[in-house]
């Protein structure tokens, strides 16, 4: 039977002043069935109101698409399928003819989204039959025959390696699970239980992959792999199951797996930044790192360089980012030494602008920080806790929120009691700063922060507070200074109207248009604020003698070339009559 498609979501304003009556709606409701060729029943929602009488300005509804879609299958053309006899009531010489007949129904193809309602006694057998072969393969010992896997596997094939339909999410925006709808496939049905014999097919133990590594190439992986870029969350998760176990038995195939899901993930990284099975295939590789021998290959340290990081800076992490941090961790777990790479190039890639993105940073920071050697986290504490300096101070609560938990871990702790001269200076001014933060529940974090620091060393954390006030007092002192300047600047500015600019040189024009800049940018600025005032004082006093008292301010007129025959033509051409004469007797 097909899904009952889901109802769409849609947000109706209503308005106590229109009326719309039923008659109304139902003619909008034919004339909309009209445009799309087909009838208003067959609509799964009511129509939307009218607003024939309402002058509605807002922003046009957009209809969003509908969230059920089915692939682009070759519909069999003769779909007329006799129900077989049942496999146990067959006698074993007769089982696996039967077997094979039963496979070879099951490739007939159905519609089931352009008309969901046809061809249902034969889908029926079909489903029926599938169904059987689960219990046969699962339940039975010695069934899987030479002769089965080619007809086991084109079965497979035939039902699954399709063109998939077009995306619902064509722009590669992050999908919200919480929120967002999945698309679901229509013929999913009997899909799923092609699927199911499959998997029951390859966990058997009468499965030989020596005699199914004939039929089960690469072409074959490369086929399962494109269907991992399917909307349906049910059959990746099928895929990923299935693409484990043949990762698992076929030897020979697994550099070639791994190869094709480095392209798909180049291609996603680089090119499109769109596609649905990317956990999927992360929680694949997941299980295979963590399988892999010591030492590392080169092959692996690319992989996780070149490969894994740069999936940080897709802008649909929060789809696939748990998957991603297992298998960065996992790698951490095998060779440490990768750790100072794997920290430099998390805080390359640390967003800008993108707060929830920042706090699925500093939840995959924690997890590295967890498994870190104490020898390779002096090499990256600089950089580390300069960037979480940042994040304790950021008006966004949430990640303020998320890095002051990294003083709650005991392991991390350690590591910071040990290297406290390093780290406390560096944390310091942004503990200070953030103990006004806007959020209540911050500053309790901020002061447990700030005891821990105290009670690992007292002297220390006495000359940071010290320190700190003194360069906020020197701030202070820099600022008043400086605004006491302008203001002189700005008083003999107005006084001296006439003064131009254009002497003092590129440079000390744009610090004079910009009052903004901060001090630390200035190079010598008393000394050039007071060669501003002495040269302003200076072309004052020029341009006060320059100027005549008594000769009035006159406004000179451009001069164009003159254009001789423009001046030939004006000079004859004349008039008939000097003046107009008015006819006297018509007039009034």
């Amino acid at each position: 039977m097909p899904n009952k498609p889901k109802k769409e979501k849609t947000t109706t304003k209503t308005n106590s002043n229109s009326k719309t009556t039923g008659k109304e709606n139902s003619e909008n409701a034919e004339n909309e069935a009209k445009k799309k060729g087909s009838s208003p029943n067959s609509e799964t929602h009511p129509p939307t109101t009218s607003i024939n009488k309402m002058k509605f300005t807002g922003p046009p509804h957009v209809k969003k698409d509908k969230r059920q879609n089915s692939s682009r299958f070759n519909i069999t053309k003769n779909r007329e399928i006799v129900k077989l006899p049942l496999l146990k009531d067959a006698t074993p010489a007769e089982r696996e003819e039967l077997f094979i007949q039963k496979l070879r129904q099951c490739c007939v193809l159905f519609d089931f989204m352009q008309d969901p309602l046809s061809d249902l006694k034969w889908k029926e057998v079909k489903r029926a039959a599938l169904n059987e072969m689960v219990e046969f393969v699962t339940q039975n010992r010695g069934v899987i025959t030479d002769a089965i896997y080619p007809e086991a596997i084109h079965m497979f094939a035939t039902n699954l390696f399709r063109t998939l339909p077009p995306s619902s999410n064509p722009s590669g925006a992050e999908f919200d699970p919480e929120e967002d709808e999945p698309t679901l496939e229509a013929a999913w049905p009997h899909l799923q239980l092609v699927y199911e014999f499959f998997l029951r097919f390859l966990e058997s133990p009468d499965f030989q992959p020596n005699t199914a590594k004939r039929y089960i190439d690469q072409k074959f992986v490369l086929q399962l792999l494109e269907l991992f870029d399917s909307e349906d969350p049910r059959e990746r998760d099928f895929q990923k199951t299935i693409l484990h176990r043949i990762y698992g038995k076929f030897l020979g195939l697994r550099a070639y797996i791994r190869k094709q899901i480095n392209n798909i993930f180049y291609s996603f990284i680089y090119e499109t930044e769109r596609h649905s099975g990317i956990a999927e295939l992360l929680e694949i590789l997941g299980s295979i790192i963590n399988g892999f021998a010591l030492p590392l290959k080169e092959e692996h340290k690319v992989f996780l360089l070149k490969v894994l990081l740069p999936l940080h800076k897709v802008k649909s992490l929060s789809v696939y980012h748990p998957q991603l941090a297992y298998c960065v961790v996992q790698f951490l777990e095998k060779d440490p030494s990768l750790t100072e790479p794997v920290i430099m190039a998390l805080l390359k890639f640390w967003p800008k602008v993108h707060s929830p993105k920042e706090v699925m940073f500093l939840n995959e920071l924690e997890e590295i920080l967890d498994v870190i050697e104490p020898a390779e986290f002096t090499k990256v504490m600089v950089p580390l806790f300069k960037q979480l300096a940042k994040c304790v101070s950021s008006p966004h609560f949430q990640v303020a929120e998320r890095a002051l938990y990294y003083w709650n871990n005991e392991y991390i702790l350690s590591l910071i009691s040990e290297n406290v001269d390093c780290v406390l200076p560096l944390m310091f001014p942004s503990l200070y700063k953030t103990k006004h933060h806007w959020n209540k529940t911050i500053h309790g974090l901020i002061y447990n922060a700030l005891k821990l620091f105290m009670e690992m060393n007292q002297k220390l954390f006495d000359d940071c507070t010290q320190q700190y006030k003194t360069e906020r007092q020197k701030e202070k002192e820099k600022m008043k200074s400086r605004e006491e300047t302008w203001c002189k600047i700005q008083n003999l500015a107005k006084g001296n109207p006439q003064v131009s600019f254009k002497v003092f040189g590129q440079q000390n024009a744009e610090l004079i248009g910009n009052p903004s800049t901060p001090a630390n940018s200035m190079n010598d600025e008393d000394e050039v604020v007071l060669v501003t005032l002495e040269k302003l004082e200076k072309e004052a006093v020029e341009i006060s003698r320059k100027k005549p008292k008594d000769k009035p301010l006159l406004r000179r007129k451009s001069e164009l070339p003159h254009d001789i025959s423009m001046i030939k033509a004006l000079d004859g051409h004349k008039r008939p009559d000097d003046y107009l004469h008015t006819n006297q007797e018509s007039g009034n």
